[in-house]
């Protein structure tokens, strides 16, 4: 599906986040008039346009704020977080660039004032996580402080918090559930605050969020579901494999092994370069094809900064430890395992995952015939959760 650009990579990003209008945090018409001025894979224009479509929103939201119509405010600000992420987003090519900061806290901020005027339903949390903390979101239902199933959700290779009300926390507050959510290492506020990056061991992130979990009185802990998205396919997966409090996992979509998906998003010449030994060849493969694909200009240099690696050998050798080989029998819940029909980044991981599972599964294709043949069904976010939340309620009644 593309929408305004021919580019794979921002026609890809703009459905993504246009997707959000479902829950409020973005608009069709903001949405679309802004991309329309930028040119096609062009990073420095894509900050451009988007940053002023942010503090274009930003500022209406504090006209709304400042003369007491909250509504308008909140609805305001979420769009202008989302605006502000979208910004941000290809600037990691340069990771010491100051705007990697201020987007992103400019993000945070607007998400937090939307949050404020919420109440108390929307709660900010940080979960205790080795020598510091990981930020998160708890979404409640309601205030009553009612132990209710609670999902417990993360992003992926290039997620931020301040997205994932709209992937997780919406719905399930919709249905009942309480949502959990946060960043860990490599995404978010980690790793643009904190440089934690990228580790292959996930239950070492996700057991601390559960041990959270259950020190609320508002969570039903005999209900817990983990639900992983994009490369958190794989993170979720690998955490199951070790954490078996979870009543049921999804994997949105599966990863069985990221070094095997880098296969085909990075030129085959390099990943021959790489596997006989020479890191400068395989770097300068790289190097020579990213300025005609977006796509892998964007996978390399968000590789890079995400994983804290300096070289294209470095990233490959790190994603290495990113699969599900030895692991994948250890899983024991229910597990929903979802594949997007034309997935740029990892096709055919979903169906290894679920061919390899032994614990009780579920496939769930996603197509075109519905619009949700994206990476991870965006632009579809109806038709996904109704899959997802269906799937969940039969397994937890199960």
């Amino acid at each position: 599906m593309k929408v305004v650009f021919k580019d794979d990579h921002f026609a890809f990003e703009l459905v993504r986040n246009l997707g959000f209008m479902y829950y409020g945090g973005s608009d069709l018409g903001e949405s679309v008039a802004t991309a329309s001025k930028i040119k096609e894979g062009d990073f420095e224009n894509w900050f451009d346009e988007w940053d002023k479509r942010a503090r274009r929103t930003l500022s209406r939201a504090e006209v709304s704020f400042s003369k007491g119509h909250l509504v308008s405010a909140r609805e305001a600000y979420l769009r202008a977080s989302t605006y502000f992420r979208m910004a941000e987003f290809y600037l990691h090519g340069n990771p010491d660039d100051p705007r990697i900061l201020s987007e992103s806290r400019a993000s945070q901020a607007a998400y937090k004032k939307a949050a404020d005027l919420t109440g108390p339903t929307w709660e900010r949390v940080e979960i205790p996580y080795e020598n510091t903390t990981l930020p998160g979101y708890f979404y409640k239902v309601d205030d009553s402080g009612k132990p209710r199933p609670t999902i417990i959700y993360h992003g992926g290779f290039d997620s931020s918090l301040e997205e994932l009300f709209y992937y997780a926390g919406a719905p399930a507050n919709r249905r009942g559930y309480n949502c959990l959510t946060f960043d860990g290492p490599g995404q978010g506020a980690p790793m643009r605050e904190q440089k934690l990056p990228f580790r292959y061991d996930w239950e070492k992130v996700v057991t601390p969020a559960v041990d959270y979990a259950l020190t609320r009185p508002d969570v039903d802990g005999a209900n817990l579901v983990q639900i992983g998205m994009s490369l958190g396919g794989y993170l979720s997966a690998r955490a199951a494999a070790f954490e078996h409090r979870f009543r049921a996992n999804v994997f949105f979509d599966g990863v069985y092994d990221f070094y095997e998906s880098l296969h085909k998003m990075l030129p085959a010449d390099a990943i021959a370069a790489f596997e006989a030994g020479d890191a400068e060849r395989c770097q300068k493969i790289v190097e020579a094809a990213m300025p005609s694909s977006t796509s892998l200009r964007w996978v390399v240099t968000q590789g890079l900064w995400s994983f804290g690696v300096k070289s294209v050998a470095e990233f490959l050798e790190k994603s290495k430890a990113f699969n599900m080989r030895d692991v994948i029998k250890q899983i024991r819940s229910p597990c929903l395992v979802m594949e997007a029909a034309a997935d740029i980044f990892f096709e055919g991981q979903p169906r290894h995952v679920y061919n390899e599972l032994t614990s009780p599964k579920t496939f769930a294709e996603f197509t075109a015939e519905d619009g949700a043949e994206n990476h991870c069904q965006s632009g579809a976010l109806a038709f996904k959760d109704q899959v997802v939340f269906d799937w969940i309620d039969e397994t937890l009644k199960s």
